[in-house]
């Protein structure tokens, strides 16, 4: 058989045909291997930029340590930038498959190299010459100017560090391979973090001049919260003392106790609607309960005022912490000895001034006295300059990030800077970043049984689908479990101070906690369940509903509240708990659970 010969201009265009596929494929194996080539190197860049990067985030609280790295940060990420943004890679982003991949490690490279080579280098260049010892006080003096130096390049550092962790909070991971997900994943963790720690950096730098009258006197009040008798914020309002600023100096100038103010007739501010049907008036009417209401912004004005109202002094400002606090302050500052001869340690201030105290000293004006000394022997070491500033700047931070340090300003403007961040104690936000829960739990027993209570908090999703934006729709689960831990004698080993004594009719040694739950701002209540025979109570605050029950519990006896909510829609794929801190440093202020 004869084969057939084709026609010599088809036979040309197979040729033609042939060297062209053959030459595209060649161009895709040159292309493929400089991809490659480049992403190994790429990877080992950003890989390097990662660690350094989270080391710079850890030394923010000492800029001029922080400095250096940053300077070392950015060579890798421009390195990294160039290596996955040339025309190559940019084409081969198109492609289905591969090009999402390649798409996300350009975008981390970008937005890493944005932080290392344009948001963090002014602050750094400012650093250098900041020393952590600025905070120490020299003479009885801070000096202010420092700070003020440092606030202009911190906060342009904050909002371009917010942007590049924006940027890869919107990268699409439904097409991602389980590497370079993870990769985004930790990628957007750490430049969440940055964004914040560089955000706090820029508001403390802002605060701190004014705060400490650098222009003109200031006096804030401090509220010590007793978390051994809960309300929503920690404790009630136990001892107190105002410090004044001026040009950096600070001072002791008043003391007082919560205890010794009176029951006023009505309360000394306005209190909403809703308050009112939650609260009742008590919040306004005893200086113990200003710290019922879970938004610091209404306690510290009822506070402020009730202290003008006693004193005719007016404040500036207030500042809430409670003994837990205290003892990570303690930390920098070592041990403090009191007149009494104690010595005040960071491992035993928690249980010395919440339970030693009213077991050795039956006259609540003989405590009083006690927790005067204390605090006057601590503020003491601190302003004379004791304390190590880096462990100080730590200790202050966890204590923020806890909810167990908060801060209000009455000077106009400085509220604005402290809005949105955990100093200020507000009401859980639900926003594009999470739905966010609040548990808030209350003594109702007149006691410092809340010592002996343990508080535990579970969050999850029960169900949830990811779209292809990253949000979730489903239904979460929050469950809290109340335990009484005193000992089964309490009624006759322990003080009638700790126990109440029978006050409002509950048996000593049983304990009364009343429990608000603060659902997500627009989610749907599915299911609420509680494991003793009582219903809820509730309402709504600044539209987040509210459900309320109270618990009496014996020593050993435990009570669990389960709670369940959908999503309006759409919504972000974290959802956070935020707990009233106790005497439990361990115990989580904070929830987290994620959809993805």
């Amino acid at each position: 058989m004869t084969a057939a010969v084709l026609p010599r201009p088809v036979r040309i265009a197979g040729i033609v045909f042939a060297s062209v596929l053959g030459a595209l494929l060649v161009a895709a194996i040159v292309a493929g291997a400089w991809i490659g080539v480049r992403a190994a190197s790429a990877y080992q860049h950003l890989r390097t930029a990662q660690a350094t990067m989270g080391e710079a985030i850890d030394s923010l609280s000492d800029p001029a340590q922080a400095a250096g790295l940053i300077n070392a940060l950015s060579g890798e990420t421009s390195a990294a930038h160039r290596l996955t943004s040339d025309p190559v890679w940019r084409a081969a982003e198109g492609l289905p498959w591969i090009g999402p991949q390649l798409a996300a490690v350009s975008t981390i490279a970008a937005a890493a190299d944005e932080v290392a080579g344009t948001a963090l280098p002014p602050l750094a260049e400012v650093a250098s010459a900041f020393s952590v010892d600025a905070l120490r006080p020299a003479g009885g003096r801070i000096d202010t100017a420092v700070f003020q130096a440092i606030a202009e390049p911190a906060r342009a550092g904050a909002d371009d560090v917010a942007a590049a962790a924006a940027s890869i909070a919107a990268i699409d991971r439904t097409p991602l391979l389980g590497p370079v997900r993870d990769a985004v994943a930790q990628v957007s963790d750490l430049l969440r973090t940055g964004a914040t720690a560089t955000d706090a950096l820029a508001r403390a730098s802002a605060l701190l001049p004014g705060m400490l009258g650098a222009d003109g006197e200031r006096d804030y009040l401090i509220v010590f919260q007793n978390n051994a008798e809960w309300r929503s914020l920690g404790g009630i309002v136990g001892a107190m003392a105002v410090v004044h600023t001026a040009d950096g100096t600070l001072e002791l100038s008043a003391q007082n106790s919560g205890a010794a103010f009176p029951r006023y007739d009505d309360a000394v501010l306005p209190l909403s609607d809703e308050l009112l049907s939650l609260y009742g008036p008590r919040p306004g009417r005893w200086m113990q309960n200003v710290t019922q209401v879970p938004d610091f912004a209404v306690s510290a004005a009822l506070a402020r005022e009730m202290w003008l109202r006693e004193t005719g002094r007016h404040i500036d400002g207030v500042i809430a912490m409670d003994p837990v606090a205290l003892s990570y302050l303690l930390e920098a500052t070592g041990p403090v000895t009191l007149p009494t001869g104690d010595e005040l340690t960071a491992d035993n201030a928690v249980q010395l001034l919440l339970n030693e105290v009213y077991q050795r000293y039956e006259r609540p004006r003989d405590q009083d006295a006690f927790f005067a000394a204390a605090a006057a022997a601590v503020f003491e070491r601190l302003a004379g300059g004791a304390a190590d500033p880096a462990a100080m700047v730590a200790s202050l931070a966890r204590a923020g990030q806890e909810r167990r340090l908060l801060l209000w300003s009455a000077i106009e403007g400085e509220q604005d800077v402290l809005a949105g961040t955990t100093l200020a104690g507000g009401l859980p936000a639900t926003d594009a970043e999470a739905g966010r829960f609040g548990v808030y739990l209350n003594d109702g027993t007149g006691s410092k049984m809340d010592y002996y209570m343990r508080a535990d908090t579970q969050l999850a999703w029960s169900t949830c689908a990811l779209d292809d934006e990253g949000r979730a729709t489903g239904e979460a689960s929050l469950t809290l479990t109340l335990t009484n831990t005193a000992p089964a004698d309490a009624a006759t080993s322990l003080p009638e101070y700790i126990t109440g004594g029978g006050n409002f009719g509950i048996p000593p040694g049983v304990s009364r906690t009343v429990t608000y739950l603060y659902l997500p701002r627009g989610y749907e209540l599915t299911e609420a369940d509680l494991s003793i025979d009582k219903g809820f109570g509730g309402g709504f605050h600044d539209d987040r509903q509210v459900l309320s029950f109270g618990a009496d519990l014996a020593p050993g006896e435990s009570v669990t509240v389960t709670v369940s909510v959908r999503t309006p829609g759409p919504a972000a794929a974290m959802i956070i708990a935020e707990v009233t801190p106790t005497i439990a440093a361990d115990a989580p202020t904070e929830i987290v659970a994620d959809c993805l």
